[in-house]
């Protein structure tokens, strides 16, 4: 794990994971290999047709006379540059990261620092590309995807980018009003162990709990804090309910600020 600097530059500290100067951790999803290979298919169809429709074009203008046969292979060699280097650049550079075919499957490449990819990184993507997509027909691409953290084509290896999904979680409901009292434990309190699962358990305790018979309440909420004890740093001499609600309280919120930093964050690299 990378050690946190008084710098706001984002660091990355593990494949799924992007930490800020103020130790605030991103839930940063990388886009799947499938669907990263989705995406490029994609890309790569829509390439394929404009290089035959560009092709017969210039057949068609050699065989009519209006281009010297001459000129027809200079004209040939141009538009496999452009369909293949120069388009893809410009699109991923001016879509900051977007294309066809990573629209479609919710992704953008983006630094791996998760910032966001510019024309040096999309030019090199694109170079690389022709040898890794266009001449082994993905061969390249498919065999490095499948051996890197986050589905990186050996151009994400070069130029330093990744491809991150677009399509982010609902921002969850409002966390539940922490129990008086505990606002010091809250400051210093580490939840960030506690499984999904397990969190879950207590949201739905919570919403539920009113209907409970007393009796089962509180033996459920005596078997919830008994669960969520070994996962919770420091672990305070309290009511089994207080201690629960007080853990979901914590969790939810900083759930509810990381998806907030996450949603700007993304906000911020579309521009909007």
């Amino acid at each position: 794990m990378a050690s946190s600097t008084a710098s706001p530059r984002l660091i990355d500290t593990a494949s799924e994971e992007i930490l800020t100067g103020e130790a605030v951790a991103l839930d940063v999803q990388p886009l799947g290999f499938f669907l990263r290979a989705l995406g490029c298919l994609i890309d790569m169809v829509v390439g394929v047709v404009l290089l035959v429709g560009g092709g017969l074009l210039l057949v068609t203008m050699a065989g009519s006379g209006a281009l010297p046969e001459s000129a027809l292979r200079i004209a040939i060699i141009t538009l496999i540059v452009l369909v293949m280097v120069v388009l893809p650049t410009t699109v991923e550079t001016l879509s900051r990261g977007r294309s066809l075919g990573r629209l479609a499957v919710g992704g953008r490449i983006v630094r791996v620092d998760g910032g966001a990819a510019g024309f040096r990184a999309a030019f090199i993507r694109a170079l690389i590309g022709v040898l890794e997509l266009w001449l082994t027909l993905g061969g390249i691409a498919a065999v490095v995807g499948m051996f890197t953290p986050r589905a990186q084509r050996l151009g994400d290896l070069v130029a330093g980018t990744a491809s991150e999904r677009t399509r982010t979680r609902p921002l969850p409901p409002p966390a539940p009003g922490l129990p008086a009292g505990w606002e010091s434990w809250a400051q210093v309190a580490d939840v960030s162990r506690l499984p999904d699962r397990l969190a879950a358990r207590l949201s739905q305790f919570i919403r539920g709990a009113e209907l409970l018979d007393p009796a089962a309440r509180i033996r459920i909420a005596a078997s919830l804090a008994e669960a969520v004890g070994p996962f919770v740093s420091p672990r305070p001499a309290a009511d089994p309910e207080a201690f629960v609600r007080a853990v979901a309280s914590v969790r939810r919120e900083r759930e509810y600020r990381a998806l907030v930093i996450e949603r700007e964050r993304a906000a911020a690299l579309t521009g909007r």
